[in-house]
């Protein structure tokens, strides 16, 4: 499945890539299958969304799929079918506020 991801400045920066990518994601299409793509296909990010010993996703980091917040689902986590099929794109956001 190739699933179109969005990633913020600094890890677009680090991946030396543009706003979105698009990955090849084994199926079940889910959303550690999609981190799991991320890292990869773009070592360079390996540790930067996701915690490397732990596996969880790091506190200023955020997930959204078809409008939805999944950055506290699971792993296991079905990704909605308007990502699967490309129609959505798949975003990770990084959370810092302040002024």
């Amino acid at each position: 499945m190739m699933i179109r991801v969005v990633l913020p400045a600094h890890l677009r920066g680090l991946a030396k890539v543009g706003s979105e990518i698009s990955l090849d994601v084994r199926e079940p299409v889910t959303l550690g299958t999609v981190l799991d793509a991320v890292e990869s296909q773009y070592p360079a990010l390996c540790g930067t969304i996701r915690d490397h010993v732990t596996r969880k996703r790091r506190p200023l980091v955020r997930f959204f799929a078809n409008g939805a917040d999944y950055s506290h689902q699971p792993a296991d986590a079905a990704i909605p079918d308007a990502v699967i099929t490309g129609d959505e794109p798949f975003i990770i956001l990084g959370a810092i506020a302040g002024g």
